[in-house]
């Protein structure tokens, strides 16, 4: 017979994976659960020779997420732990977001040896991104520069960092601090010049929607502020038709009257972009913020934008 109080947790193998893993897994250990980690290979995972672009028009949907949804489906396990970012903006109907716990820094950042800024960078320098989003924004403020595709976990980007590959990387700020490898990180980018991924920074619990007992052990780890900053973007990314492969930007997060949100749509090359920001009111949805964001942008131009990225 199944043990009641044993919750068990897919996650992708990673260092970074695991480490969010192991975190939830503490929380709930406090919470006098006991807890087991099973590891899942992604599509994602075991196509490291390919682009993520390349990856995404094989596994279009959930390149990170579709195995361990497989195992959630089958009941070989009873929660996910994701980065947000990574899951599809529409969850298939036997799964929900049990709980989002409160988010790390959002914000990108610059990585270097040897340079102590993005424009302190001489041009023709290397930089290396598997990113569309990072890319087109960066190169609409840096078209003098040359930027690399680099797959691979944070220790693996670092090395070929150090190795001299590229003059500088771009990473996410949270991944950095979580694993405690800020030693060459030189700053951080306002979204206003490198607008963060949809969901960039938060972590989600996913389990089957019919798993009562589940949802309910989860409720202690959900963040009220952190949900309704990440449902606003993921409602402003599935408005504008986006995945974590297009190069859209969308960064909401508490300011002194509500809420505000920012969102920045690029031309593969950089060439053009467009920006919007706005402030909640009070009584607007999440959803509905996200919303009316996307609206902001397509009537700027965002839609011929996107365009340029499809394949």
């Amino acid at each position: 017979m199944a043990n009641p109080s044993l919750l068990k947790i897919g996650s992708r193998g990673s260092q970074l994976a695991l480490w969010q893993a192991n975190h939830i897994a503490e929380q709930l250990r406090i919470e006098g659960y006991e807890v087991a980690i099973e590891i899942i290979r992604t599509s994602g995972d075991a196509m490291q020779n390919l682009t993520f672009a390349q990856v995404g028009a094989t596994v279009p949907k959930g390149m990170f997420t579709k195995e361990i949804e497989e195992a959630l489906y089958d009941h070989r396990i009873d929660l996910a732990v994701h980065s947000l970012k990574d899951l599809p903006t529409s969850l298939d109907d036997p799964f929900t977001l049990a709980a989002i716990p409160p988010r790390a820094d959002a914000r990108d950042a610059f990585i270097s040896v040897n340079f102590e800024s993005f424009a302190a960078l001489p041009s023709g320098a290397r930089i290396g991104t598997s990113s569309l989003r990072r890319q087109a924004q960066l190169r609409s403020v840096r078209s003098d520069l040359q930027y690399l595709e680099f797959r691979g976990n944070v220790d693996t980007r670092l090395r070929k960092l150090s190795e001299g590959q590229a003059e500088a990387i771009i990473l996410a700020s949270a991944g950095l601090e979580r694993l405690e490898r800020t030693e060459y990180l030189r700053e951080r980018f306002p979204a206003l010049i490198l607008c963060p991924a949809a969901g960039q920074g938060a972590l989600a619990i996913e389990t089957r929607a019919d798993d009562r007992d589940t949802i309910e052990a989860l409720a202690v780890l959900d963040d009220v502020d952190t949900r309704f900053a990440v449902t606003a973007e993921r409602a402003a990314l599935a408005a504008l038709g986006g995945g974590c492969q297009v190069p859209i930007g969308i960064h909401c997060l508490r300011s002194t009257a509500g809420f505000s949100i920012t969102g920045a749509v690029a031309a593969p090359n950089g060439k053009s972009i467009v920006r919007a920001e706005l402030e909640h009111q009070g009584g607007t949805s999440a959803a509905a913020l996200g919303e009316k964001l996307a609206e902001r942008l397509l009537e700027q131009g965002a839609r011929s934008l996107l365009e340029l990225a499809i394949p």
